[in-house]
Order: C-alpha cells, then sequence, then structure tokens
C-alpha cells in the first residue's frame, strides 16, 4: 500500500470530487459501501427519523460545517486550511481488499494520522471513501468539536508508511501464490547515499526541520505585525521573507542530494583506429 498525504485545503469539496473521481451532486446518495467508515461522533449528528444515506453535497457539507462553528479556529501557525486529505493506493501486486477490510484500513489509518485518537470522543469530523479501484481517501476537518485544532503529528509520513507495512502483513494484501518477501539482503549504503539521505531529511518541505522553523518564524511574523508602531511592521516584513530563504535553501539541499546518489559518469577511452600497413 501506497500512502499519499496531499497539501491542507480550505473547503472539502475538491478532495471528494478527486475521491470519487466525478463531481460532487446534491442528488447522489453515497452509501456504506462508499463511505466505508467516519469519525465516531457522527452519530450524535444523525436523527432517527433522518435517511441514513447522505448525498455527496451533504458530506461535503458535514465536513466544512466547522469553519462555521468555530470561524476564529487557526492552526498554531495561524493557517485556516483545516482539510486534511490522505490518499491510499493498493501496490500493483496487492489483492483488493473486501468491504470490512476497507473499513479496517481506515480506521487504523486515521489513527496513525492522529485525526482519530482511541477514548477521546470530541474529535474532528472525518470520512474514508472507497470509490475507485485499488484507492481509499480520508478526508477530515482539524477543527475538533470544541473548537481547538487537532494538529497531527510531525512525523505524519513516517507513521502512515509504517502502518502501510503493518497492513499489508496482518490482512495477507499479497497475491496468492505470489513472492510477498521482497529480498532482504541489500547493499550496504554508501557515504554518498547516507549523506543524501540526511539532506533530503533537512529538505523534506512537509516535516523536515527547516520546515518546522519556517512555521515558528511565519508563526512570530504574524504576532508581531499586531503590536502597534511602525517598527513593528517593518520587523514584521523581514520576518515574512525569511521563510523565502529557507524555502530556496530547501530546494538547493534536496538538489544537492540528488547529485550525490546520482551515478558518476565514467569516461569511455577514444576508441583506437587500427590502421594496416602493407609491405612491399
Amino acid at each position: 500500500m501506497i500512502p499519499r498525504l496531499h497539501e491542507r485545503e480550505h473547503r472539502p469539496r475538491a478532495p471528494l470530487e478527486e475521491a470519487l473521481g466525478r463531481p460532487v451532486s446534491p442528488d447522489e446518495g453515497l452509501t456504506e459501501y462508499t463511505v466505508v467508515a467516519n469519525w465516531p461522533g457522527l452519530d450524535y449528528f444523525t436523527r432517527h427519523d433522518e435517511e441514513e444515506i447522505w448525498t455527496s453535497s451533504e458530506w461535503s457539507a458535514h465536513l466544512e460545517d466547522p469553519y462555521l462553528e468555530h470561524p476564529f479556529a487557526v492552526s498554531p501557525d495561524d493557517d485556516r486550511r483545516a482539510v486534511l486529505h490522505i490518499d491510499v493506493r493498493l501496490h500493483p501486486d496487492d489483492r483488493e481488499p473486501t468491504g470490512p477490510e476497507w473499513s479496517e484500513i481506515a480506521h487504523r489509518f486515521a489513527r496513525a494520522a492522529g485525526i482519530e485518537i482511541p477514548g477521546v470522543e470530541g474529535g474532528c469530523r472525518w470520512i474514508a471513501v472507497q470509490a475507485q479501484r485499488g484507492r481509499l481517501d480520508l478526508i477530515a476537518n482539524l477543527i475538533a468539536l470544541d473548537g481547538t485544532w487537532q494538529v497531527p503529528p510531525a512525523d505524519i509520513l513516517r507513521r502512515l508508511s509504517d502502518e502501510a507495512r503493518r497492513i499489508e502483513q496482518d490482512l495477507s494484501l499479497g497475491v496468492p501464490g505470489a513472492p510477498t518477501m521482497r529480498p532482504t539482503v541489500r547493499p550496504a549504503p554508501t557515504a554518498s547515499a547516507q549523506l543524501a539521505a540526511v539532506l533530503t531529511q533537512l529538505a523534506d518541505e512537509q516535516a523536515g526541520p527547516l520546515a518546522a522553523v519556517g512555521g515558528l518564524i511565519e508563526h512570530t511574523a504574524h504576532r508581531v505585525a499586531r503590536q502597534p508602531g511602525a517598527a513593528g511592521t517593518g520587523t514584521a516584513h523581514r520576518l515574512e521573507l525569511l521563510p523565502r530563504r529557507l524555502h530556496t535553501i530547501q530546494q538547493d539541499l534536496d538538489s544537492t542530494a540528488s547529485q550525490l546518489v546520482r551515478p558518476p559518469i565514467t569516461a569511455v577511452p577514444p576508441t583506437t583506429r587500427c590502421t594496416s600497413h602493407r609491405l612491399h
């Protein structure tokens, strides 16, 4: 299984349409075979006399409601993009899970991503959509019921990847008769590969240390900008320029890492032209 973390968005409509592979519609009802899992608190929003099948437009509105209920909720770095989108795709050698298995997979990835916390009732809203073969989409609004911002773990990508490996093993998703274990004997990484891995980690724009520094600088710039006086405005402007420099540094680090692992170009010796001499 191959999980992928998307950029956070302001609205859930686009992620839901990508998950469905078609536009959101007020006429299309999504059954439990499509929305295979959801956040535990959904039962409090469903009345007994209400239809159990919601349209895709209603699901989109349900995920967008926290913006209206908590108009001032922001992330720790003053960001209002609360819609988190994760898609998981099967490996070509994996078998297609059953409906209950898709539901279990969704809950496990939700816990790994930190959008579902066992024992916590008032969490954030999320749904899992299984509308396309070999693909599962988790869409969440990080604004919790009490208006707080549910912050995903800093190492969310590693957690998702580790959970994918465990799910493959626990559910035996490999095709029967096909080799499920990859070769365990691997060549030891070279010094260049090890250094490239360090640079790649530094250049990670999602969870790298420079990304965390950039977020702290942006947060500080917003707070400084609220200070009275022109001095605060000038300082905030200078601080806002620093994350751009960090982004340039991240790109340079990523380029350097690529050069380190790039195989060296071996010089091809010039071919020697054979000449024949006739003896007279």
